[in-house]
């Protein structure tokens, strides 16, 4: 996630203004690598300032993802869309016990993803969730075994 200046100004680009409500979003998400659902930043965010709506969070994310500025992780059992703010190339790990989602870093698209038969195609990005126990889940289930 780009910094907060920087987002101010793709938002004066696209000729809207950084309301006190979107820098308080954008200020939760820029400390938070958790990969929060809407409902987790919208909690955070009536803390500060109760009379947030929950739209409005709604907007703001789905106006980040469009800027590019976070992306939605989806399919992760019942816990919903949560959003990603890590912009380098990267992987998921989703614990399916605790529900703990995890960046696992990644040099490259190539390595992430095989180039092998995508002669003429042109990655953009890769996106790859790797699911299983989380190594306090694993030490967990060995235990009771």
């Amino acid at each position: 996630m780009h910094s907060l200046e920087h987002i101010a100004g793709e938002l004066r680009k696209r000729k809207q203004k950084l309301t006190p409500q979107r820098r308080l979003i954008i200020e939760i998400l820029s400390s938070d690598r958790s990969h929060p659902t809407a409902d987790d930043v919208y909690s955070r965010v009536v803390a500060v300032m109760p009379e947030v709506s929950r739209t409005t969070v709604y907007n703001t994310l789905r106006e980040l993802v469009a800027m590019g500025e976070i992306r939605e992780v989806q399919g992760l059992s019942e816990s919903g869309v949560r959003y990603d703010t890590y912009g380098a190339e990267h992987q998921h790990f989703f614990c399916v016990q605790c529900g703990v989602l995890e960046d696992i870093p990644c040099s490259s698209s190539s390595a992430c993803c095989g180039q092998e038969g995508m002669e003429g195609f042109t990655v953009l990005r890769t996106e790859t969730t790797m699911y299983g126990y989380c190594p306090q889940c694993g030490e967990a289930n060995a235990r009771e075994r």
